[in-house]
């Protein structure tokens, strides 16, 4: 669903990234750093920012490049969905954000859910499995991300705002209050209910 010019990008920047990380020629290493510019130019161009935005970007990843990990928590209560509103754009979303390092999934999303909305859970189904590049975020990305959906349920807590939110609350399947649609989408909300309706279904991938 991402435009080509953006897929490409990436491509390079990660081409970029995996040569910089194992050569120790210098003439390659030279051309792996002019492959970083040309992908930094093209994302420069397509986001309308500075090239040395992207380059300063870019610079901060080491290693091998790999997706990031974002991680959404499906908590149901009274047939309703738990949406915590976004500071950062006042759109509502499921809760949930960046994987750590050191933890695991069910444990990232259990952090998530209760810093962003005051509620404990416990983790009871990995539900779906998205590569945000195919479904129709916005706006995009510079990096190439999975999005990983689990089911929860409440053990305790109590609605509670974050530096990152400014609500909390359980909303029914329709209607849906403004998204986020950078982190959530309707069809995904739609899915997450169809998965809390029937717990048998298989986990929904790509």
């Amino acid at each position: 669903m991402e435009p080509n010019w953006l897929t490409w990008a990436k491509r390079l920047a990660a081409l970029a990234q995996d040569g910089l990380t194992y050569s120790d020629n210098e003439y390659e290493i030279d051309r792996y750093n002019q492959i970083r510019q040309v992908a930094s130019e093209m994302m420069a161009a397509g986001f309308q920012l500075e090239t040395r935005t992207f380059l300063d970007l870019f610079a901060r990843e080491q290693g091998y490049a790999t997706p990031k990990v974002d991680v959404r928590g499906a908590v149901f209560r009274d047939d309703k969905i738990l949406l915590v509103r976004e500071k950062i754009d006042g759109g509502w979303t499921l809760p949930g954000g960046w994987a750590d390092p050191c933890q695991s999934p069910s444990e990232a999303v259990a952090r998530e859910v209760f810093e962003e909305s005051g509620f404990e859970v416990r983790v009871v189904k990995l539900a779906a499995v998205y590569d945000r590049s195919k479904h129709p975020h916005l706006p995009p990305m510079p990096f190439h991300l999975y999005k990983l959906f689990f089911l929860c349920e409440i053990t305790s807590g109590a609605a509670t705002e974050s530096y990152e939110t400014t609500g909390v609350d359980f909303f029914a399947e329709d209607p849906l209050p403004p998204l986020s649609i950078s982190r959530t989408l309707p069809f995904q909300i739609a899915r997450l209910f169809e998965h809390y309706r029937n717990r048998a279904l298989p986990t929904d991938f790509d």
